[in-house]
């Protein structure tokens, strides 16, 4: 089978979107099928280009095994409504006019957060005459709403719009989480074609390790209790929750926030620690994929850290699973939802309510102060990693689309498929 896939993120980018395309291909690759995908050039979160990179017209690269196709975009930093969707539209726009020069293919298939990257899916896949699978990473543009990007205006109703006949017109819709499913099915989406394939981490990749001893010194933090965000730092994120509590920490000497990555609220955490004086916070620009693993070695505990909205209660950060691959102990500061029912389920770490630092800062000490609870959720931690591996993920939504393509939905031709290969580890 040969799957065509628009992501406006691949690496060397490391967020969420880029990482889960990416490692999904390659178990793909390895199982004999073909993958193509459409990406930018790498630019985000910082909203420009990567060092050594140009953009080009059309550029085609080999990365692992899978056919990557660069296609030239307008560059916005991840901030502003009406900048990053200037950036979007530019993809949606380059990614369908380069469709006469993209290889045939089985189906084709497109990834939210970026929106408009499903809207070049679906046109592509009908300029092609293939089925079109939609992932809907986020409910978008119920999240614009939610981080306050834009005002309730009626353009954020025809952007609902479009997403419902996006939802529609899909021969599926793969989500990330059942309350995806749920949101979808309540506004009249037929549940028989959605089906919720939970997102995963690599377990080859990301394994419990001792501390990198080159990054403690470094950083500074032999010794230290460090609880560590390795992400994007974004306005879903509510980061300055963090550091209001990492100021209720200033008694507990060894205590560390550990800020390791970029994006829109990057430059006002930065601020608010300079103005308060906070030395108990720490900064690390963004790091390519292969070094997470080192970086997630040197904390005690995983933050994983979403805004006080009902919109991210639906919302399952890719941090648990690594801080869980890792053996971490897992300190989730959202509203109740997916992420709380995993976390509390797998008894991996701790939840705290969103919005409420001294809430943060209670469960930071607890954690600090208690040793044995701390191993013991490490544990559980660590054990609850194989049920969410990136392979498994790989398989279950590679089932979707050889359902798709032997089915020939949307009217599109049969694909002749007997049965799939097993993927490899």
């Amino acid at each position: 089978m040969h799957v065509l896939f628009l992501s406006e993120n691949f690496p060397p980018e490391v967020n969420a979107s880029a990482t889960r395309v990416y490692e999904r291909a390659v178990y793909w690759v390895k199982a004999g099928h073909e993958v193509t995908v459409v990406t930018c050039f790498p630019n985000f979160p910082q909203g420009r280009l990567y060092a050594g990179w140009r953009q080009r017209l059309y550029q085609v690269d080999d990365v692992d095994g899978i056919r990557v196709v660069r296609v030239p975009t307008y560059i916005a930093r991840n901030e502003g409504f009406f900048r990053r969707t200037g950036d979007f539209v530019s993809f949606m726009l380059a990614a369908t006019v380069a469709t006469p020069w993209l290889p045939r293919a089985d189906v084709v298939v497109a990834t939210s957060p970026q929106f408009f990257a499903a809207v070049a899916g679906w046109l592509v896949a009908a300029f092609k005459r293939r089925p079109f699978v939609f992932e809907l990473g986020d409910l978008w543009p119920a999240s614009i709403r939610a981080v306050g990007a834009m005002r309730e205006s009626r353009l954020l109703d025809l952007l609902e719009k479009v997403e419902l006949f996006l939802y529609r017109r899909a021969a599926a819709v793969v989500a990330l989480t059942s309350a995806f499913k749920r949101d979808l099915v309540r506004r009249g989406i037929d549940a028989r074609k959605v089906d919720v394939v939970i997102n995963g981490v690599d377990l080859p990749r990301y394994s419990p390790r001792p501390k990198d001893p080159e990054l403690l010194e470094r950083h500074d933090l032999a010794g230290c209790f460090v609880v560590g965000y390795i992400g994007t730092h974004g306005l879903a994120h509510d980061l300055c929750n963090v550091i209001a509590a990492a100021e209720l920490l200033r008694d507990r000497p060894t205590a560390r926030i550990l800020f390791v990555g970029d994006g829109a609220a990057k430059p006002q955490l930065v601020s608010a620690c300079r103005e308060r004086g906070l030395a108990n916070v720490i900064f690390v620009d963004p790091q390519p994929k292969e070094r997470m693993p080192a970086y997630w070695s040197v904390c005690d505990v995983a933050l994983v850290h979403l805004k006080n909205d009902p919109v991210f209660a639906e919302v399952i950060p890719s941090k648990v699973f690594e801080a869980m691959a890792m053996g971490l102990p897992i300190l989730l500061v959202a509203p109740s939802g997916e992420a709380t029912r995993i976390v509390e389920e797998e008894a991996a770490g701790l939840t705290v309510a969103a919005g409420d630092p001294l809430l943060l800062a209670a469960a930071i000490r607890r954690l600090l102060d208690d040793p044995v609870l701390r191993n013991d959720v490490a544990k559980r931690s660590a054990a609850a990693a194989p049920r969410y591996s990136r392979r498994r993920q790989a398989e279950d939504m590679l089932a979707v689309l050889e359902r798709v393509t032997r089915t020939g939905a949307q009217g599109v031709r049969r694909y002749a498929s007997s049965s799939r290969a097993p993927l490899e580890t």
